[in-house]
């Protein structure tokens, strides 16, 4: 169980690598746009944190189900604003800067909530 649980948070993490690389790509880019990277991040870090979710439950520790709602509906939120925009050429810079504010909001709630 507990080398599932690694290997998820390690996946988890690839996902994250890639959502937040995909928008940084994007930082001098005069019209930024939804890109492949974003969108598999997204999804990776939506089905990774899921099964997180359930090795929890199938376990025998105590669940914060605070920080797991709020980063549920973070990552929610950001994947169907990736998974909406992703078919246009571009997109404007406020929402560029809100889907990464989002991921770095995800990883700051991970890290720092206790």
């Amino acid at each position: 169980m507990e080398i599932a649980e690694r290997v998820l948070v390690l996946v988890h993490l690839l996902g994250f690598a890639s959502l937040v690389g995909g928008w940084l790509v994007q930082a001098r880019s005069p019209a930024p746009e939804v890109n492949a990277a974003m969108l598999h991040g997204a999804w990776i870090e939506l089905v990774s944190g899921a099964g997180l979710v359930l090795l929890l439950v199938l376990g025998r520790e105590p669940i914060a189900y605070g920080q797991l709602s709020v980063k549920l509906g973070v990552t929610l939120l950001l994947v169907l604003l990736v998974f909406a925009n992703r078919r246009f050429s571009s997109i404007p810079r406020g929402l560029w800067v809100l889907m990464g504010l989002m991921a770095l909001i995800n990883a700051g709630v991970a890290v720092l909530w206790q």
